[in-house]
């Protein structure tokens, strides 16, 4: 039986694991998350049987999830194989929403053009509910990850330059924190990579005149430790995804947006990029139109998956990686 809030509808344990932060008590946040009141989850399914511009994918207690951006919505499926008109939706009440990231029980996901972050929590039936929200989240919020060691949900405002971290206490979630990297504001920054107690935030494009470069920042206050200036032809980067012998990055487009110079490159080394040392793969391997966008690996099966869009033909596709190329390319959808 479902219960409307003041208490929670559904359970939201966070994971820790022993060498994570502290478990969060909720003593200490700025702002808390506002209740839905919704305690039934959507059911209609996808109508149209095609990605718009997908964005990102991930696999959630046994669910494939994917960012259908310009459908403005999440769609969900048991089996990634199944056709597109059989998934079912999880939310329509986003715009252009871009990545959406989960601890293993409750999901965030950025909901972009209107500057908020929903909560998805799940009920006894399994299916996933947006119980809470938050509203005003810096300007056109971009990416979501869970982060286990810090037990943190970080999401970053792509034109600000803050990062907004979330903590989950006793079945609520609270912004405990807003960290940013003030060199970055006005700078569109589509992601980050954490390591450890680091993060690397991509080159984007600037409207200050900013260098475009990847910035290596400690995850604990963002002050810069390192930067790694990049030619303008790949600076509109997407996503830096490690690999154990250097990177791959996706480029959506140049420093004045040209999307033809879309790409995704090898490089064996962020220092290695500065100097020029870096090899182009997309066109070869997956498509040649197009542009791809954000990474996947799913520990379950080591298998990769690329996300791409205003593409003719496939928009995500299947891979793994041997000698640092792509290699087993299977087209999804």
């Amino acid at each position: 039986m479902l219960f409307l809030p003041a208490v929670c509808l559904f359970l939201c344990a966070c994971s820790v694991s022993g060498d994570s932060a502290e478990p969060f008590d909720g003593s200490v946040y700025i702002k808390e998350s506002t209740y839905t009141g919704k305690t039934e989850a959507e059911t209609a399914y996808d109508p149209d049987g095609f990605l718009s511009v997908p964005t990102c994918l991930i696999l959630n207690n046994g669910y494939y999830f994917i960012d259908d951006c310009y459908h403005n919505r999440i769609i969900f499926s048991d089996d990634i194989k199944r056709p597109l008109g059989e998934w079912r939706i999880l939310t329509a009440d986003v715009s252009q929403s871009h990545t959406l990231a989960s601890d293993g029980d409750i999901i965030l996901a950025d909901d972009t053009e209107n500057n908020r972050v929903l909560v998805f929590e799940r009920g006894d039936n399994g299916d996933y509910v947006n119980t809470q929200l938050f509203e005003n989240i810096g300007i056109r919020p971009h990416y979501t990850v869970y982060d286990k060691r810090t037990d943190t949900f970080y999401t970053l405002s792509s034109m600000t330059g803050e990062l907004y971290c979330f903590r989950c206490s006793k079945n609520k979630v609270y912004l405990t924190e807003i960290r940013s990297v003030p060199e970055l504001y006005g700078t569109y920054v589509r992601s980050f990579m954490i390591a450890d107690d680091e993060i690397y935030f991509v080159s984007g494009i600037s409207t200050t005149g900013f260098t475009p470069q990847i910035l290596r920042c400690s995850l604990n206050d963002l002050k810069i430790l390192e930067a790694y200036e990049v030619p303008s032809g790949i600076a509109g980067m997407v996503q830096i995804t490690p690999l154990d012998t250097g990177f791959y990055i996706t480029v959506s487009t140049d420093a004045f947006g040209d999307t033809k110079k879309a790409e995704l490159f090898y490089t064996p080394s962020l220092k290695a990029l500065s100097n020029g040392e870096y090899t182009p793969l997309y066109h070869e391997y997956f498509a040649k139109d197009g542009t791809p966008y954000y990474i996947t690996r799913l520990e379950k099966d080591g298998v990769y998956y690329l996300l791409s869009h205003r593409s003719a033909g496939t928009c995500l596709f299947s891979f793994e990686i041997e000698n640092n190329v792509p290699v087993n390319i299977e087209e999804l959808h």
